[in-house]
């Protein structure tokens, strides 16, 4: 599949948004709006799943060990990283369980014996929960003639979503795929739709959106509106659709860097966490100025991502066959 610039670059500037979040919150800042990166995420897993498939047919076994190769390895190492690091007593505050462990490996949603929260062992790997939901239900799709794929996924997760609306849970598996957020990957699937027949905004109007969005992540950030879906989601929605306009009128050339980050972004999404914590700690110990400390843990998230990209996961990847290019974090 030719690479879409545009998706490649919002990946890039997602995956950026994600750990410059992370890096604030350990280094005493504040930046809660750059978590709208894991919405732009799910926006354009919906758009990549929706464009191979009507590019690339595939049975749906197929489709689910290509996902689960793309994913698995490095989540589970990662994971494990954690899970060795809490039986060494790197942390402190870990609590650790095969019940957990186990659920975390096998993206089942269950609270953490370290928190109640419902979280994996390697937390930003929440997201992956929802992706492999996605992913499953897409692949079952995929039995199904190519006009009622749309409509029966988005009626499930309609009806979801409404139940988790109406009906009070409180089973982890239940509170987590009844959330609205499950809603952006049809958002991102309904986009591939239209990208497909050529029915796209404008150049003005890609503009006009992408400068929407922004000004509405920038609102919210400094006025500390609501941080939901419900708000999120439209804006990630209006950043895909812009982006693809200005790509559609040729507007987007191939960058290097920004394309390098676009192929590391899971990487960088599963790794940061691990250099950040390590540089916000010797940060914290030496005394050092904690702006400086936020740039080093952004820079150092960037590159062990960028590292485990070209050392564990693009060798996997090419084992075989190449992978698109433009994918979501996950996918």
């Amino acid at each position: 599949m030719k690479t879409i610039h545009g998706i490649q670059y919002l990946r890039a500037a997602a995956a950026l948004a994600v750990v410059i979040f992370h890096a604030a919150e350990k280094t005493g800042h504040h930046f809660a709006i750059g978590a709208a990166g894991v919405d732009v995420f799910f926006v354009i897993s919906g758009f990549i799943m929706w464009v191979i498939s009507d590019r690339r047919p595939v049975t749906p076994a197929r489709f689910m060990v290509d996902r689960i190769r793309r994913i698995v390895p490095i989540y589970w190492l990662a994971a494990m990283v954690m899970v060795a690091g809490g039986i060494a007593g790197l942390f402190p505050n870990m609590v650790l369980s095969v019940e957990h462990v186990l659920a975390s490996l096998f993206f089942m949603p269950m609270r953490s014996p370290s928190n109640g929260e419902i979280w994996p062992v390697l937390v930003q790997g929440w997201t992956l929960n929802f992706e492999m939901l996605f992913y499953a239900v897409f692949a079952i799709s995929l039995l199904l003639p190519r006009k009622w794929r749309l409509p029966s996924i988005a009626g499930l997760f309609f009806f979801l979503v409404v139940a988790g609306l109406v009906t009070s849970f409180d089973n982890p598996l239940m509170l987590t795929y009844t959330r609205p957020i499950i809603l952006e990957f049809v958002a991102g699937m309904v986009i591939a739709e239209l990208w497909l027949k050529g029915r796209v905004p404008p150049l003005v109007a890609g503009v006009a959106l992408i400068a929407c969005s922004f000004g509405g992540f920038l609102l919210i950030g400094i006025l500390h509106l609501p941080f939901d879906e419900f708000t999120i989601g439209p804006l990630a929605v209006m950043l895909v659709v812009g982006a693809l306009s200005i790509e559609a009128h040729g507007h987007i050339r191939s960058l290097q860097l920004p394309n390098l980050l676009g192929n590391a972004s899971y990487s960088i999404y599963i790794w940061h966490t691990f250099a950040i914590s390590v540089v916000a700690k010797a940060a914290s110990m030496v005394g050092i100025d904690a702006w400086i400390a936020l740039a080093v843990s952004v820079l150092s998230g960037t590159v062990i991502g960028i590292a485990g990209y070209a050392m564990l996961e693009r060798p996997l990847l090419y084992r075989k066959r190449m992978q698109p290019a433009a994918e979501s974090v996950a996918g």
